[in-house]
């Protein structure tokens, strides 16, 4: 009887520790096949922007209603002739309306101290493919005050606005290089491992930004983005 019963405690003994062996070996082995490591890829890119916009208006004051309707007009003209004479078309040049202010009108004016009844404000704004074009007008455009024209820029601190917008035609190439560059830290951890890089597990692509290079040259742009991937790593 006492035999028996130590058989059954040997019996059991042993199929625990027969177990525990196989579920360590599992846990072991999936472990093993877990091992992963996270890298990040950077591609970056400088081009030309392809787009300008520069956004500006006159303004212009008067006493009488129609002299200033009949100003309006006269400075719209000499306006367009002017961009017109520096190589820009109909399409690039958009004329806006003139938005009239009557002074006496404004509630909330210092007192009606102002010199003039009639204040008019005209938007005009430059939309070009031609960088230096816009750039070469933005330089000339003081002789405008010689006719009696002042044109102030919207945005003083930033007069023109210089875009990229074919960021398309080079994503493909720019998340290629970023995966490249991710694999190449991975190999570089596993070697450093004694492992190899396997499969992708998972990547992530981050947003492409688009910055200018500098405050210098804000027609040159900066494009930025960044992969991330995890990769399984092997013996």
């Amino acid at each position: 009887m006492k035999n028996t019963s130590w058989l059954k405690v040997l019996t059991i003994g042993v199929s625990i520790i027969i177990a525990g062996f196989f579920v360590g070996e599992m846990n072991w082995n999936s472990l093993k096949n877990n091992r992963r490591v996270q890298v990040k890829g950077l591609s970056e890119r400088e081009v030309k922007a392809n787009l300008a916009v520069w956004p500006m208006q006159i303004t212009i004051t008067n006493n009488n209603l129609n002299s200033l309707n009949n100003e309006i007009e006269s400075q719209k003209k000499k306006v367009l002739d002017f961009f017109s004479s520096k190589g820009f078309s109909q399409q690039e040049i958009n004329i806006g309306i003139s938005n009239i202010t009557d002074t006496k009108a404004n509630l909330y004016g210092n007192n009606n101290k102002q010199n003039f009844r009639y204040l008019a404000r005209t938007e005009i704004t430059l939309r070009t493919t031609d960088i230096q074009k816009i750039k070469n007008a933005q330089k000339e455009s003081i002789n405008l005050a010689s006719k009696g024209i002042l044109i102030n820029s919207k945005n003083q601190w930033r007069p023109v606005e210089y875009l990229f917008t074919d960021l398309n035609s080079i994503k493909p190439e720019m998340i290629e290089e970023a995966t490249k560059k991710a694999k190449e830290v991975a190999e570089k951890f596993a070697k450093d491992s004694n492992s190899k890089v396997g499969k992708i597990k998972s990547a992530t692509q981050g947003l492409f930004t688009i910055n200018d290079r500098d405050s210098n040259t804000p027609d040159i742009k900066k494009i930025r983005v960044v992969t991330t991937v995890n990769y399984f790593l092997e013996d």
